[in-house]
């Protein structure tokens, strides 16, 4: 990593860092919490690991046999992360373990789909090859 790709990796998690203390600040200084600075904030983390890993804020560039398969490994371990934390979120923002006491539709949509969503695009991928 040159001095140039260094600057930009520190503008941004310096970016990601000014985002989300921001929105950390309006929150606990005004009570109020502001969806668009989290929103913004996982952008800015998110263009700063691909720079890391990939030196290119969309991941792409040209890829060898071992960075399809970092990719590939990756995705099915970050599915899994994302499957279990959006569970964890549902819960302990509703408070409760019992899905009788749950009022946030959206959200148990959301973790449902997390269920469901690999082994319907497997089922898609392998029509394709079958």
């Amino acid at each position: 990593m040159d001095k140039t790709q260094k600057v930009i990796a520190v503008l941004a998690f310096l970016v990601f860092l000014s985002i989300a203390g921001f929105s950390l600040y309006k929150w606990i200084r005004f009570g109020t919490i502001d969806a668009g600075g989290i929103f913004l904030s996982f952008v800015a983390l998110s263009y700063f690991f691909n720079w890391l890993k990939w030196r290119d804020h969309q991941g792409g560039g040209e890829k060898d046999e071992l960075d399809r398969h970092i990719e590939t490994q990756s995705a099915k371990i970050g599915y899994y992360v994302l499957m279990i934390l959006s569970g964890l979120i549902l819960f302990i923002s509703e408070g409760t373990g019992n899905f009788n006491e749950i009022d946030n539709y959206p959200l148990v949509i959301v973790v449902g789909l997390t269920l469901v969503t690999v082994p319907i695009t497997e089922f898609i991928y392998a029509k394709k090859f079958k």
